[in-house]
């Protein structure tokens, strides 16, 4: 099963460089160290009301500082080219749905993709089950046509895979 940081040496072997929410904290806070221990490069964004409350990243290869969360997720989407969800708390899944619905709604070509770390995502509950039906339909055959190996390692590494129905 991949991990946050296994997820984290995948990237950073590939020469992909980490877009985050700039935190220290948390497993994005993991993800970002084992990146940058890797070699890689982690690049955070975070508004300026929470780097007060020192929270913020020190030590990433960039730490941006953006003046409100809107700001922040333009910023995010902007310098991504691809959009993956860890397990994470609401503010995870509340980030990860604006970027899929940004893509829905055409305004980015991006692939957004749910990173199962032990079936976190894995429910009977129908909002999740139905975005994972359309991210299997709109986003997997476009990753890997567009992106190639990288993509496919967000196909092929999921503890519980997407199939087509």
């Amino acid at each position: 099963m991949l991990c946050g940081w296994d997820f984290s040496i995948c990237l950073a072997e590939r020469g992909l460089d980490l877009v985050y929410v700039g935190g220290c904290v948390g497993l994005m806070g993991v993800l970002a160290d084992s990146v940058l221990a890797h070699g890689g490069r982690a690049i955070g964004v975070m508004p300026a009301h929470l780097v007060a409350k020192e929270i913020a990243h020190m030590g990433l290869t960039e730490l941006r500082v953006v003046n409100s969360m809107h700001e922040r997720k333009a910023a995010l989407e902007e310098l991504a080219d691809a959009f993956v969800a860890l397990p994470g708390g609401c503010g995870t899944f509340e980030e990860f749905c604006d970027m899929f619905t940004w893509g829905q709604l055409g305004l980015h070509r991006k692939p957004c993709g749910l990173l199962n770390v032990d079936r976190f995502y894995a429910s009977d509950y129908g909002l999740v089950m139905r975005m994972c039906t359309i991210l299997a339909d709109a986003y997997i055959d476009a990753a890997v046509a567009s992106a190639g190996r990288s993509a496919r390692l967000l196909v092929e590494s999921r503890s519980t895979p997407i199939r087509r129905r």
